[in-house]
């Protein structure tokens, strides 16, 4: 299964129609329209009168061709959920194969095959061969943009085209009732005067309208549709030019940010971490910081965020509580994503750890991140949603209810379907609205706040002599190297159970061992021990469920280089 995703992942970027990218998949965009340029001078010398030997050639030309274009077009069908993702199962290839290049592809290949069940004229059957020559226009950037433009002003040119059809319907008849009484024999109905009036406007090819006007009133509405008729051809002709101006500039201001999303990620240089020795990622940078890293004006930083899925503006104030007076300070947070929900990484490990609102909780996917890096545990992380109104993943009936919920759902599925699996979500507390408490560590298993009771109170917990040894461990250690206290469920519990709990969700449940961990951000953020405490909490998790003594550290986390 992995290697089929691989085959089609790398198929997908032979089919990228870019022909200004720099690697070895180019090469089969070079020979496609090479082919579809061979097989159209063969069609064209085919005109001629040819010796037989010349035409036994171009016959097999067209065979080679035929097959190669059938073989290709069939790829890039079976591809498609690569190319994109909206062209996913069968419904999305009938969706793929009705795209215009899709029809075009179709078309021009497949018909050789159709015309030996069901006999097509020969002059048909080189007609739709012809089409191929309309496939060179995927590789061509200028009609990308000519595309682009027409595609902007649609809406534009359909008002101006009604405008047009209601003007010449209104002038058609009163055409009618002024000529009419001129010359009762030609305008003997109405539908004489709207076809006069609609076929100037192409010129009256085959003289279906050959009865002029001849009142002065007729005459005068002659000259305002011969008005309206030039108008048929300037104002969608100044509307595409339009947009292809704006397409330019668009072009012009894509490439710019797609330069500034490069400079924000180099602003992300790993730093050092001296308590640990581990090159790490920082979990924020200030907007003033990145202006005088990169030099980016606050306008270009703004864009570059907003037309990126890497980067997330965050309010620094809700990391604070009440009681610290925070003030607003906006900072750019950088993260991973490879699912359409956000992140996963599957390392093979029975311990996941989930992350399910980094999107909205600042530096809580960056501690999450690292925990499972460092402890080589699987992890997955919400990193995109709408901040407002917020949905959590954990209040739902359906998987259908928010975007991407099924596929986190599915990957949860997937990792909890090992032996013995937890679930770790790791999640941060007292901050915003929230008061400060005398514990920063808040263990909670499904129970409610203020019952500590590990037995009676921590539904989600199988083995919970593990899960009490692990918490015993946790809050000793945390306590003499930290100086951290922590506490189960006595500050925080799970409001939701029964059948709201996200966990009774998985197909895996009744074997599934899941707790979350409130981590206060004046640890997570704001300690400059962050990461330590990240590192101890892998050593915990990994001594405890995984039975490991000693923690295997990723070659990454001692690389130093820009963003992940």
């Amino acid at each position: 299964m992995e290697n089929t995703t691989n085959i089609k992942k790398q198929l997908a970027r032979v089919f990228d129609n870019d022909l200004r990218t720099k690697q070895w998949q180019n090469w089969g965009d070079y020979i496609i329209i090479g082919l579809i340029v061979i097989s159209t001078l063969s069609i064209f010398i085919s005109t001629f009168y040819v010796s037989p030997i010349c035409e036994k050639i171009l016959s097999i030309i067209d065979f080679i061709t035929v097959i190669t274009f059938t073989i290709e077009v069939s790829l890039r069908i079976w591809c498609a959920d690569e190319i994109n993702p909206k062209y996913k199962g069968f419904w999305g290839r009938i969706k793929y194969c009705c795209t215009f290049y899709g029809l075009i592809d179709i078309i021009s290949t497949y018909s050789f095959y159709v015309a030996m069940i069901f006999p097509l004229p020969y002059t048909m059957l080189k007609s739709l061969r012809v089409l191929r020559l309309i496939r060179v226009f995927r590789y061509m950037h200028s009609f990308r943009l000519l595309q682009t433009a027409f595609a902007s002003k649609v809406k534009e040119m359909i008002v101006s085209l009604q405008f047009l059809v209601i003007v010449t319907l209104m002038l058609s008849f009163v055409l009618y009732f002024y000529e009419h009484s001129a010359q009762p024999d030609v305008y003997n109905n109405g539908f004489k005067s709207v076809l006069w009036a609609f076929t100037q406007y192409i010129g009256d090819p085959g003289g279906f309208a050959d009865t002029p006007p001849v009142t002065f009133t007729g005459r005068m509405i002659a000259c305002i549709i011969g008005l309206l008729g030039i108008a048929l051809f300037a104002v969608p002709a100044g509307l595409i030019g339009s947009g292809f101006s704006e397409a330019i500039e668009e072009e012009k201001h894509e490439k710019k940010i797609k330069q500034n999303t490069e400079k924000l990620k180099n602003a992300f240089e790993r730093k050092l971490d001296r308590p640990t020795g581990f090159q790490i990622i920082p979990q924020h940078l200030s907007l003033c910081d990145i202006q005088a890293r990169v030099g980016l004006k606050l306008d270009d930083i703004i864009d570059a965020v907003e037309e990126s899925k890497k980067f997330r503006l965050v309010n620094l104030a809700v990391t604070q509580t009440i009681e610290e007076r925070p003030q607003d300070k906006l900072a750019v947070e950088h993260f991973i994503v490879n699912r359409p929900y956000g992140c996963c990484i599957d390392r093979g490990s029975r311990i996941t750890i989930v992350s399910s609102i980094s999107f909205i909780e600042p530096s809580a996917g960056n501690f999450s991140y690292y925990v499972a890096m460092i402890g080589g545990f699987n992890y997955i992380s919400r990193e995109l949603g709408e901040m407002r109104p917020f949905r959590s993943f954990y209040k739902f009936d359906n998987a259908n209810d928010v975007p991407g919920l099924a596929e986190y759902m599915e990957d949860l599925n997937r990792l909890t379907a090992r032996e013995d699996a937890w679930i770790v979500s790791l999640l941060p507390a007292s901050g915003a609205n929230e008061p400060s408490y005398p514990t920063q560590i808040h263990f909670t298993a499904g129970g409610n706040s203020g019952n500590e009771d590990f037995v009676t109170n921590a539904p989600t917990v199988l083995d919970k002599d593990l899960f009490k040894g692990l918490f015993d461990d946790a809050a000793e250690v945390f306590a003499s190297e930290f100086g951290l206290g922590t506490d189960f469920q006595r500050y925080h519990g799970d409001s939701l159970n029964g059948d709201k709990l996200f966990t009774n969700k998985l197909s895996y449940v009744a074997t599934l061992n899941s707790f979350a961990i409130r981590i206060a951000w004046s640890v997570i953020l704001w300690d400059s021990r962050r990461i330590a405490v990240a590192k101890k909490l892998a050593e915990l998790l990994a001594k405890h469920v995984e039975g490991r003594s000693e923690l295997t550290i990723a070659p990454d986390l001692k690389i130093k280089k820009c963003g992940y």
